[in-house]
């Protein structure tokens, strides 16, 4: 595993225009979607770096089809403002972006096109199911792509608490911190035992670990942001080295797309200052519409030197009731008679039924905080 030093030069700070825009019989003002919100926030914020605005009709069909941007540059999901043509009038030249009541940004419409979603929903979430809550998401969206430059008015901000990091306030952290070697790593679940097991396996050959919990838009039986990084608080505060793991919030959209959406991972931890990114089983997916291990057999087909971030791969994982510990099948030889498994969904469920998590599961902390959550809701 090589150790590749994190760069000195850092961007400069997204800059926000304070004049308002123009108002008038061809502006149209746009209440965001939490969907478009978390887009905005990706865009504006510099996550989705070289990406910088939502993309055009030339973009968003290479990406479609091939990975990439019109200009050959790796990029896995396209990243649009689709609406619903209805509520905008041929004349409309400029969009004004709004979340609650807040002037965030606005678009001068230089492109509009009608996107062929069904080809989208094939290509990009590799199924065109209505079961799949992403192809469902982008029918909802609306029949109309539109694109143009972004005026910044104010930064969206969806989260509040003070692991809020912008890429370029996470990388100013890293470098404080004296970290050449900083894995990142995904989740939309609370962190159970398996994930435990494999931050402190990367820890034992990386300076730190940016442990970066989605807390955008996600499927409304997924536990809610607010417990989990109540969750994560707990146990990094008992059972990690603080000198070692860095939490901070990643504010995209949950688009459930398995083996592409865990490319997008990959890229964006790149602008967070990441120099290796974790990889599991069903990165990404939902359901049974990945294979288990799909996402890492499409970084097989990516040149490293072109992705320029480190995957490291890890197989599912267990609990061992013969080991008494958390354990895969390259370190454990016992049967699967003597494994419990550990994922998010069995987490949920339990919760859900109002059981305690067993200690295998979980650290008696977390579960207490899990528990805590769950009777609120």
């Amino acid at each position: 595993m090589s150790r590749q030093p994190i760069a000195d030069q850092f961007d400069q700070p997204i800059i926000v225009l304070e004049l308002p825009a123009r108002v008038g019989s061809h502006s149209v003002t746009l209440e965001c979607t939490a969907r478009q919100l978390a887009d905005l926030e990706m865009l504006t914020s510099g996550a989705y770096r070289p990406v910088t605005t939502f993309m055009g009709y030339d973009d968003w069909r290479s990406c479609v089809e091939s990975m990439r941007l019109a200009d050959g540059t790796l990029w896995p999901i396209p990243i649009t403002l689709q609406l619903h043509s209805q509520v905008l009038p041929a004349s409309t030249c400029e969009i004004r972006l709004m979340h609650q009541g807040r002037h965030l940004a606005t678009m001068e419409v230089m492109e509009r096109f009608t996107p062929d979603l069904a080809r989208e929903a094939e290509m990009v979430y590799a199924t065109s199911s209505q079961e799949h809550p992403g192809v469902v998401a982008l029918y909802e969206a609306g029949d109309m792509v539109v694109s143009g430059p972004l005026t910044i008015h104010a930064l969206p901000r969806s989260f509040t608490g003070p692991e809020y990091l912008t890429p370029l306030e996470t990388r100013l952290a890293i470098r404080d911190r004296g970290w050449r070697t900083v894995v990142g790593f995904q989740t939309r679940n609370p962190v159970h035992r398996a994930h435990e097991y494999l931050h402190k396996v990367a820890l034992e050959l990386l300076d730190g670990l940016l442990l970066h919990p989605l807390v955008g838009e996600t499927k409304s039986d997924d536990i809610s942001a607010e417990i989990r990084m109540r969750a994560y608080r707990t146990l990094l505060e008992n059972y990690y080295p603080r000198d070692r793991v860095l939490l901070g919030v990643y504010p995209a959209a949950m688009r459930y797309a398995g083996p592409r959406e865990a490319l997008l991972h990959a890229l964006s931890r790149k602008n967070y200052g990441c120099t290796h990114f974790i990889v599991g089983r069903d990165h990404a997916g939902v359901g049974d519409f990945y294979g288990t291990y799909a996402a890492q057999e499409l970084f097989d087909t990516v040149d490293p030197a072109e992705l320029g971030i480190e995957i490291i791969r890890f197989e599912h994982s267990f609990y061992c009731t013969r080991c008494e510990h958390v354990a895969s099948k390259r370190t454990c030889p016992h049967d699967s008679s003597q494994h419990l498994a550990l994922s998010g969904t069995k987490v949920r469920s339990l919760l859900s039924g109002g059981a305690m998590l067993p200690t295998e599961f979980s650290r008696p902390e977390v579960a207490a905080v899990l528990a805590d959550g769950y009777r609120s809701v």
